[in-house]
Formats: structure tokens, sequence, C-alpha cells
């Protein structure tokens, strides 16, 4: 429970400051590619014998930077793009599985999720990762905004947009893999976008948005694993069930007093 709750808090970090930049640039099924695409990682951890985790981080990596040239060329649509590297990334993970001699390892914690088998060594990784991200994030925020609301801007005081690009990718990559070990892979795209939906109904300003994100999830997570310790249920599933249903709620809410208002 303690590695989870730490592991609760770092996520949350995450879904705070990489999740508004995401939903603002209109990449989630993108991100929701990258993810699937770890599973390959995954797979060849197993049957390599090296960590997963260090895997999913590999191929995530390779795939960010592979889906941003591709971006940049214009030569095949990103959905295109993102929907090929999907697809490679889980077949890849399944090949790699069935080559493993004897019974092949249960992969459940990391399609979809499972707080509660977080290791210490996965708590160190985890924690590298978040502060990787919120670091890059902080140190340049300004330009970030940029990045976000006016690429041209960037452009015309001599800034590279393509080195934004990759760096954003691979921070998107990172933050991914940051995600598998609560919500799996397969639910990742929920907790990514769920608290920054909910921070959109409420919120304009950008810092305000980030940190009601990170409140949120925090709420979400914490909630969602004292859901699953007390019905015996997956810890996944429970956070992202609890984030869609607070959402719904939450969007309720502003939309009677935005009808009152207009009253």
């Amino acid at each position: 429970m303690q590695h989870a709750i730490i592991a609760s808090l770092m996520v949350s970090l995450i879904c705070g400051v990489m999740g508004v930049m995401i939903v603002e640039k209109k990449l989630t099924m993108m991100t929701g590619g990258i993810a699937h695409t770890s599973y390959g990682g995954v797979g060849l951890g197993y049957l390599l014998g090296f960590e997963p985790l260090a895997g999913a981080f590999g191929i995530s990596i390779i795939a960010a930077i592979a889906i941003a040239f591709i971006k940049r060329r214009g030569r095949t649509r990103i959905d295109v793009a993102t929907g090929l590297f999907w697809s490679f990334g889980m077949a890849l993970g399944v090949l790699f599985i069935s080559l493993m001699p004897g019974y092949p390892p249960d992969l459940g914690s990391y399609l979809f999720g499972n707080m509660l088998s977080i290791t210490r060594s996965d708590l160190i990784l985890m924690a590298c990762m978040t502060l990787l991200v919120t670091v890059t994030v902080a140190a340049l925020y300004n330009y970030w905004k940029a990045y976000m609301f006016d690429e041209e801007f960037l452009s015309v005081i001599g800034v590279k947009t393509a080195i934004f690009d990759y760096l954003f990718m691979v921070l998107v990559a990172v933050s991914t893999v940051v995600l598998i070990r609560v919500t799996g892979i397969v639910l990742v795209l929920a907790l990514i976008t769920a608290p920054v939906a909910s921070a959109e109904l409420f919120t304009r300003s950008l810092k305000t948005r980030i940190a009601f994100s990170i409140i949120s999830s925090v709420v979400f997570c914490l909630t969602g694993l004292l859901l699953s310790v007390w019905l015996d249920v997956s810890a996944g599933s429970s956070i992202v069930v609890v984030a869609v249903l607070s959402y719904a709620v939450m969007y309720a809410i502003a939309s009677s007093a935005l009808k009152r208002k207009g009253n």
C-alpha cells in the first residue's frame, strides 16, 4: 500500500503536467498508440530476462521519435502512423512472449495495472522518470506555453520547433511508461485525459488547470485504490472508473451552473 500511494502521487504529477499538454495539442490517441507500442518492450524484457518496464521505456522512446519524424515529414497521416505503431507494438509483445520456453508469464499487471505489485525498483524507475518530466517542463515552461498555443512565435524568436516536437514526444513516452504500472497499457488514456477534462470545466488559466488536474488525479487514484482493496478488484480499473464517473458528475455540475448563469 505504501508503494501504491507513492506511485499514485507520482502518476498524478505526470497527469497534471503532461496531461494538459497532450490534450491541448490534441494528441490523446497518439499517446495511446505509444502506450500500446510499449507492449513490445514488455515482451522483449521477459524474453531476454531484463526488467520489462525498462523494455517498455526503450520501445516507447523509439516509437515516439519515429512518430515525431513521420509527423514532421507529413508524408503519412499521423493517425495512420499511430495505428500502425499501436498494432505493431502489441503484435511484437505477443510474438516475444510466444517465443519464451515453458509457461508464458502473467502480463495482466502491464495490460491493466496492478498498483499493489509495484516494487521498490519500480518506484525508483518511476521516480527518475517523473523527475525528468517535471524538471524539463518547469525549466522550459514559457517555451512550452508558446509551443502549445503559438508555434509560430517560437519560430519568430529563433527557436526551432523541431526540437520541441521531438522533446515533447519523448516526454509523452516517458509519461506513459510511468502510468503503465498503475493503470496498465490498455487504460492509460483514461487517466491522462479524465483529470484534464475535469479541470477544463472549471479553469481557464494554464497553471490553475495543471494544479487542478494534479489534485483531481490524486483523488481519483487514492479513491480507486481504496475501492480496489475494499472490493478486492483491479486497482487500475477502479481508478479509471472513478475518474470517468467523477468527470461525468463534474460535467453535469458545470452544465447546470452554466444554464443558471444563462437564465
